[in-house]
């Protein structure tokens, strides 16, 4: 059976960091959404066609535009063995359809993996980034620090904080994001399918952790 998995979690959960891990150690691909819209609107597919019909009225591209997408990612050689999806689902519906679509490939859902961190925390990873005005370097005040505040090290650049890196953008990204997958969290909890992590161990534990989520799922799965 395909080892298929969603993978959730807020801006700053290093949700990014974990799927490549998980594909590079679970030798499956790692599908985020966006990359896939972004790849079919390039090559001009007929799917990325449809869906920027929508996007240039300003309208939301429909589910089943977006789940023709993953469902032709899906039968790709690549993903025999199984995908780690990344941003889809975003809600309970799409969810839903995603079920169906599995069910018609003769697959289903394997565990829905959700990185966990408290907010304050998100907060000082994502609102301490710092980038040079010149070669773009991008530091954190608290993480990756310049060796000389307010200068790059590379090329002695002042640093500057984007607007979309302040404090206030990114609690209302997180709000939003914890609004939005509320919902999806709860639906995947009552089909035995959620299994919450926590993001706050450092990189390897994180991935020992979702790495022995995983196996317990799949060796107990029906």
């Amino acid at each position: 059976m395909p080892l298929d998995l969603i993978l959730m979690g807020p801006p700053g959960a290093g949700k990014g960091t974990q799927a490549k891990i998980l594909s590079r150690r679970l030798g499956i691909p790692h599908v985020a959404s966006g990359d896939l819209f972004r790849d079919h609107l390039h090559r001009q597919t007929p799917l990325g066609q449809l869906a920027r019909q929508y996007m240039d009225r300003g309208e939301l591209v429909p589910d089943d535009v977006t789940i023709g997408m993953i469902r032709e990612r899906l039968e790709q050689p690549d993903c025999r063995d199984g995908v780690i999806l990344d941003g889809f689902p975003r809600t309970p519906a799409q969810a839903r359809a995603l079920d169906e679509m599995l069910s018609e490939m003769g697959r289903s859902l394997v565990a829905a993996l959700y990185i966990r961190v408290r907010e304050e925390l998100l907060l000082r990873r994502l609102a301490g980034r710092w980038t040079c005005r010149t070669c773009g370097a991008v530091y954190h005040i608290e993480f990756n620090p310049p060796r000389i505040p307010g200068q790059c090290d590379l090329d002695g650049g002042a640093l500057y904080q984007r607007e979309d890196d302040t404090e206030e953008v990114q609690r209302r990204r997180i709000q939003v994001y914890q609004e939005q997958t509320a919902p999806l969290v709860s639906f995947y909890r009552d089909r035995g399918l959620l299994v919450e992590i926590d993001g706050e161990q450092p990189i390897p534990e994180v991935t020992a952790a979702l790495l022995q989520a995983i196996e317990i799922r799949r060796t107990t799965d029906p």
